[in-house]
């Protein structure tokens, strides 16, 4: 099986770092650099925070900090998910070894991008502000893209009634990756919402006993608190691994082929991602929207990929 090249682009983030443990893990893909932008957290924290999942994990790529705002509007931040740092929960070290790459993220996705037979698939689990700066940039990457598997939107919102967060944050950018013609994949809220992580996940990643399971247990500890004190779940959802796990087994997920388009000018519906499940606009389809998950294979996944860290 020839192997997946990925750009993981994110904004570490409790779900983000699962999502990188789980793409370091399997054999099948083989990530060329990890890029940080603003979105739960200011960028350099996120950076900061790729740095030390990368320790954790052995892995060795260049770890690029990106943008730090939004394309038109100011910066927003999520710190009542993730904690001040990003990351609260585990106890991580000041300083990682894993150090900052030299490039801005911006300029290492158009290098590698530029550089390959357009065989890299861009994995954004955070605001698209890197992924749309990269193609206004330099539009020469738009046509080698292969694939954007990203973690955004819904058909409903979770930090405005319309709106999921990191489509919220920068809608502008958004509109730009999704009216790009790269093909996309798109695990919105519809979907991640079934992939909670309840006491008893939990429990059972924490039998595994290594310390990359156990920094995953730090980590959905605290997810599951917050989630609950400021959603009311019962459990944490793990959004990003979504993205992961469907380049692993796009067979675990059900997508249906749909139009969706970004609102950016709504006064109540800013950063709304209008899917049109019913064809409604007659307009093509430009996204794999994923609709639902098999809950015990996602989980089994998880489990296995956190048992090669022994």
């Amino acid at each position: 099986m020839t192997k997946r090249k990925v750009i993981l682009d994110c904004d570490p983030g409790h779900d983000d770092a699962i999502s990188m443990i789980l793409a370091n893990a399997n054999e099948n893909i083989e990530i060329e650099a990890v890029t940080a932008v603003a979105g739960n957290v200011e960028v350099d924290k996120t950076a900061l925070n790729a740095r030390r999942v990368c320790d954790i994990i052995g892995l060795d790529v260049a770890v690029a900090e990106g943008s730090n705002r939004p394309m038109v509007r100011e910066t927003q931040i999520a710190e009542s998910i993730h904690g001040d740092s990003g990351l609260d929960g585990p106890n991580l070290p000041d300083v990682p070894k894993t150090p900052v790459h030299d490039q801005h993220a911006v300029d290492l996705i158009i290098e590698k991008v530029l550089e390959s037979n357009g065989d890299i698939t861009l994995v954004p689990t955070g605001p698209l502000t890197n992924i749309a700066m990269a193609m206004v940039k330099e539009p020469k990457i738009v046509p080698k893209i292969q694939e954007i598997v990203l973690m955004g939107g819904g058909t409903f919102g979770n930090w405005t009634p319309a709106a999921e967060f990191n489509i919220w944050v920068d809608a502008e950018a958004a509109k730009v990756v999704y009216e790009s013609g790269v093909p996309i994949a798109m695990f919105g809220l519809d979907v991640t919402h079934q992939a909670q992580a309840t006491d008893a996940t939990i429990d059972r990643f924490s039998k595994v006993g290594n310390n990359v399971s156990e920094f995953v247990v730090e980590l959905l500890r605290f997810f599951k608190q917050t989630y609950k004190d400021v959603f009311g779940f019962d459990g944490a959802p793990i959004h990003d691994a979504c993205t992961v796990a469907y380049l692993i087994d796009p067979s675990i997920f059900d997508t249906v082929d749909v139009r969706v388009d970004i609102e950016t000018k709504g006064e109540f519906a800013y950063g709304m991602t209008c899917v049109d499940l019913l064809g409604v606009t007659g307009e093509k389809p430009n996204v794999k929207f994923a609709q639902g998950l098999d809950q015990n294979r996602f989980w089994n996944l998880l489990e296995d990929a956190l048992k090669s860290y022994s």
